[in-house]
């Protein structure tokens, strides 16, 4: 499906998962300006890394750790949300269309989880790059690892081949290039949270920095 800049939610198929921010009546959070351009940001620059050499390794606490190279992975059934996208910074880019694979469906591939899972380490194939989510976030309905924004493939500057998407977060909680999920009890800080960025990182409530 081909997506138009100026589609709205009224547009959509119905199989189209919106993200609840999308149904506000105002959906610029606090201290946000929008943009119609997406910035290239990140910590380390793009990895070296092709489809072919790309995998998703699920560790920590899931019933089967499980790796799954480019072809298993596009095998998985895929979804579409339209979500906004908030950056700390304080751009929003509103009206995407993402598609790929659920978070839900990602975690059943590795047979489920332990019941003591509370957080996700999302790894980045950049330097070692990580962050922190709490597992309520990843498992919304509205999260999904991505391979594709607005009807085209990721580029290799937005997180391609494939990146995780957390609408209800700051978008440094939607790690790009990903490269592995561990699931853990008790919460720990990533990258940019050991650097002075809050735990958890909802943009309406401007959790920016600090907890």
């Amino acid at each position: 499906m081909f997506f138009h800049q100026t589609a709205t939610a009224e547009d959509l198929p119905a199989e189209v998962i919106l993200s609840p921010d999308t149904r506000r009546a105002e959906r610029i959070p606090p201290g946000q300006s929008r943009t119609e351009k997406w910035p290239v940001l990140d910590a380390s620059g793009p990895p070296r890394l092709s489809a072919e050499q790309w995998q998703l390794a699920l560790a920590g606490l899931v019933n089967t750790p499980t790796k799954l190279d480019w072809k298993q992975f596009l095998e998985l059934p895929k979804v579409k949300v339209y979500s906004d996208f908030h950056c700390v910074t304080r751009w929003s880019k509103l009206g995407n269309l993402w598609e790929g694979v659920s978070t839900r469906t990602v975690v059943e591939a590795a047979g489920g989880l332990k019941p003591e899972a509370h957080f996700v380490i999302a790894h980045g194939y950049d330097g070692g790059w990580t962050t922190n989510i709490p597992l309520e976030m990843f498992l919304a309905e509205d999260s999904l690892v991505a391979t594709h924004h607005n009807g085209e493939p990721l580029a290799l500057e937005h997180g391609g081949p494939a990146r995780l998407v957390v609408p209800r977060l700051y978008a440094w909680k939607s790690a790009k290039w990903l490269g592995a999920l561990e699931f853990i009890e008790h919460d720990r800080p990533g990258f940019w949270e050991k650097n002075g960025y809050h735990m958890n990182g909802d943009p309406w409530r401007e959790e920016r920095f600090g907890y």
